[in-house]
Formats: C-alpha cells, structure tokens, sequence
C-alpha cells in the first residue's frame, strides 16, 4: 500500500497499485483509458469514504504525514516573509515559528506550529510540541505586532505542549497561562486556523482570537484520544472510543460554539490538494480580516 494511504483508505491504496503497475507498462491507448478508469474509482470511493468517517479516522486525517503545514501555507499564501526567532529568555524554541509577512498586500504577523517532514526535521522541530520558550517567543512577538497594529494569523498544529522535565522547570504552564490572559487584551485581530492537530494547553497557548476557525478534518481537545483512553480507563487500546467521546470533530466543536467557521478541505483531506486547500484557507481568511 503506497506509504500515503491510511488504514481505512485500504480500497484506495489496492487501486493505487494497480495504476502504478500499469503506468510502468508502455503507454497505449486502451492502458490509459484503464488508468483513467482506475482515478475514476479512486475519486468515488475516496469521495464516499470521507463523507462517514469516524472521530478517529479524522484523528488519523489531522495527523497525515503529508498534511499541509504552516510552512506550505506561508509558501502558498504570505510572501515575503521574514522569520523572527527567540524569545529573549532562554532560547529560540523551533516548534513555533514566527515572523511578518505580506497577506493580499497587507502586512500581517504569522504564527504557528511545526512538526517537521522527515526524521531530521521532526528532531529539530520537536515533533511540534512546544516548550516554554516557544509561547514566549510568541507572545513577544505578538506585542511588537499590536505596536504596529499588524493583524495577526496563528496557525494551529501540535499533539500537545511539551511535557518534559526541562519544560516544567522552566515554567510551561505559567508561559500558558500568561498567553491565555495576553492574548485576550490584544489590540489588533487576531485570526486562528486550527489546521491539524489541536492539542490539549499546548494549541490553546497560542490560540485566543477574534475568529477560530477549523479546517474540516482538523481535531481539537483538551487531551489526544490516546491518552484520555489510558486516564480514563487504563487502556490506551481503546483510543477510537476516547476520541469519539471527546467530541474533538469540527462539526462537534461549531456545535459548542468553540469555532466560528469550518473550512472545506479537499475531498479526501487537505494532503491530497495543498493548493487547493490553500485556496479554500485563502478565502475564509480574507473573509475574517474583513469582518
């Protein structure tokens, strides 16, 4: 099964195989209107399965390795763009990543998380869990963009806040909490994408705004459904059931009112068509600036 397919796209991934096998054989006519049959089928099949997936499949969604992130984004939508780095503390913390950008010729600041692509950049990055010094860096630079009445776009994309020892005697909690408090008192907009995994403190560090809006197989909780399964009942086994109690889906969550705005993604998830779940991001947040 191609490495990009998941568990429950198994008719998906068999159709795959096939293409690929044919699209090794010398192209004719007859082979393309097959491969072409194939895609067809893909589409459909696709288009069916995401339209009844289960909390956890969208857990399984939000966390595609080949999700688009904030730096496909920045890419896609926020020329010149000038990373800022350090929280002027302790250290530049390289799973929150801040910086000014052009957002449709006006001047905006971007922040959010990232996990990296490959082993070396998740190392680097964290795996996009955050330690104190990254939600400082934030917050810092936060208030260099209300000095200059910049709006402000965050990204949201993290399984959690990171846990360690280091990070705790350092003061993650408190660096929080004082984000919390901040970025309610913010005198500029302030505009927030959940656009993959929303977890637990470490997404809400960084998530106070004006407009919250959620991409359509994005997740949100106070808690990964792994780890409420093994609170709750001791058994980590039973994290499909955790994340269907938790109520983590964007539907769920624009029923509480937690969100404003749920943004459409591609059929078959958002990695399946960055551009085009760019363009969809592109509108809902030109929208939200206007209002």
């Amino acid at each position: 099964m191609p490495p990009e397919t998941l568990d429950f796209e198994e008719p998906i991934g068999v159709l795959s195989k096939e293409i690929e096998a044919l699209s090794m054989l010398p192209l004719t006519d007859a082979r393309q209107v097959e491969i072409d049959s194939l895609r067809r089928r893909i589409d459909s099949i696709r288009a069916e399965l995401y339209q009844t997936l289960t909390p956890w499949q969208r857990v399984l969604v939000a966390r595609h390795p080949n999700r688009p992130g904030l730096e496909d984004y920045i890419q896609r939508l926020f020329p010149n763009f000038i990373e800022i780095h350090g929280d002027r503390r302790f250290a530049d913390d390289h799973a929150i990543m801040t910086g000014f950008a052009d957002y449709r010729d006006q001047p905006v600041l971007i922040v959010g998380h990232v996990k990296g692509r490959d082993t070396k950049e998740k190392i680097f990055r964290n795996f996009g869990y955050a330690r104190p010094e990254g939600y400082r860096k934030a917050m810092r630079v936060m208030k260099m963009a209300e000095k200059f009445r910049r709006p402000i776009i965050v990204f949201v994309d993290t399984p959690a806040a990171y846990p360690g020892i280091d990070s705790e005697e350092r003061g993650v909690a408190e660096a929080i909490a004082v984000n919390l408090r901040e970025m309610m008192m913010l005198e500029t907009p302030v505009i927030v994408l959940v656009s993959g995994e929303g977890g637990s403190g470490g997404a809400l560090g960084i998530a106070v705004g004006d407009r919250i809006l959620m991409q359509e197989f994005a997740i949100y909780s106070v808690i990964p459904p792994e780890g409420c399964a093994a609170l709750v009942w001791r058994d980590s086994g039973r994290k499909a059931e955790a994340a269907k109690a938790l109520k983590l889906t964007a539907p769920d969550l624009l029923g509480f009112n937690i969100i404003d705005e749920i943004i459409k993604e591609p059929v078959g998830g958002a990695h399946t068509n960055p551009d085009a779940a760019a363009r969809a991001v592109d509108e809902a947040l030109a929208k939200a600036l206007a209002e």
